[in-house]
């Protein structure tokens, strides 16, 4: 997406929050020469998985990351290695670009609706890994199914390996009656608003690490 917004406000003196990563396996290949915090929502996503090439797209737009990406991987054998692994190099460089994240909120939550699916997601920058994905959807909702070659389930090995290297507890949670489709947009679009919040600067606290131990 090559449109930029207006950049987040930040305290002052915080530092570039930018960085790239590159994670190279014999199943996949993902580079990502830029990651940036604070940056606009621009985004260049490019895996062989369309479906999800929309998906990072949202959460780049929503959280104001700006984001460039390619991979290529297996998707012959089965989509898990790639999403697993760009959940890895994901994780990995939101961790290098935070540092220690001193001054941040660390803790913030999102609830966005797309149509009858609504999803809420709530973050903590604890430096503690915990995944949790729970369905609360009413007792009429029909089934699930996959859809335009994706599925809940490589959603979910995206954001469990990206939760366990970024260091975070991520608890998502999904109601309503959608399908695939509006239940993961809603996720990523709400993981994105909701990190940004996390990470934003906190003026009350700057070089400050957030926890009463002095330490995450």
């Amino acid at each position: 997406m090559g449109l930029f917004r207006k950049k987040k406000q930040k305290a002052e003196n915080t530092g570039a929050r930018k960085t790239s990563y590159e994670r190279k396996s014999k199943e996949t290949q993902i580079e990502i020469p830029l990651l940036d915090v604070d940056g606009t929502g621009a985004s260049k996503i490019d895996t062989p998985i369309g479906f999800l090439n929309h998906m990072l797209t949202l959460f780049s737009y929503h959280g104001y990351f700006d984001i460039k990406l390619t991979a290529a991987g297996d998707t012959e054998v089965d989509n898990h290695h790639l999403n697993e692994d760009i959940g890895i190099a994901l994780g990995e460089a939101f961790k290098k670009a935070l540092g220690d994240c001193r001054g941040i909120v660390r803790t913030a939550s999102a609830d966005v609706p797309m149509d009858m699916a609504k999803a809420r997601v709530a973050v903590d920058l604890s430096n503690r890994a915990a995944f949790s994905f729970e369905e609360r959807r009413g007792e009429h909702a029909g089934a699930i199914s996959d859809d335009e070659g994706y599925s809940m389930h490589f959603a979910k090995d995206l954001l469990d390996s990206f939760s366990k290297k970024l260091g975070i507890n991520l608890h998502i949670e999904i109601s309503g009656e959608g399908d695939m489709h509006h239940y993961l947009e809603a996720v990523f679009k709400a993981l994105g608003i909701a990190l940004d919040l996390a990470t934003r600067i906190d003026a009350r606290r700057v070089g400050e690490v957030p926890s009463s131990k002095g330490i995450l």
